[in-house]
């Protein structure tokens, strides 16, 4: 009776690895100008639920949102960019998301300045 309750467990799939969200952001483009709007979408994913969500744009915080304890989180945004950045400047775009276990998911990428 042992040796077929453990082949039974043998065969049950393994349950995914705690970590910390996926995070995924979609910018409507890649260069802006300075001042501009920089729009795009977010999503973060954790099968336990996400507790929170950050975003930050050219170091400003643009979105400070309750996950809800879902297991995913989508967003739309529009981000201001402010005056003074000079052409090829890089301008920061920041997302992290804590799930309720406390694993914290960041992803950092940039848009570039175009024109004067």
């Amino acid at each position: 009776m042992f040796a077929a309750g453990a082949a039974t467990f043998a065969c049950q799939a393994d349950r995914e690895r705690p970590g910390p969200p996926r995070l995924v952001i979609t910018l409507g483009q890649d260069t802006v100008r300075s001042p501009d709007t920089l729009a795009g979408s977010l999503r973060a994913d954790a099968p336990d639920g996400i507790d929170s969500v950050w975003l930050s744009v050219d170091s400003a915080s643009t979105l400070d949102a309750d996950g809800l304890l879902e297991p995913t989180f989508l967003a739309s945004f529009r981000a201001p960019i402010r005056a003074g950045h000079a052409s090829s400047d890089h301008v920061s775009v920041r997302v992290s998301a804590r799930d309720v276990s406390g694993y914290v998911g960041r992803l950092d990428t940039f848009v570039v300045v175009s024109g004067p």
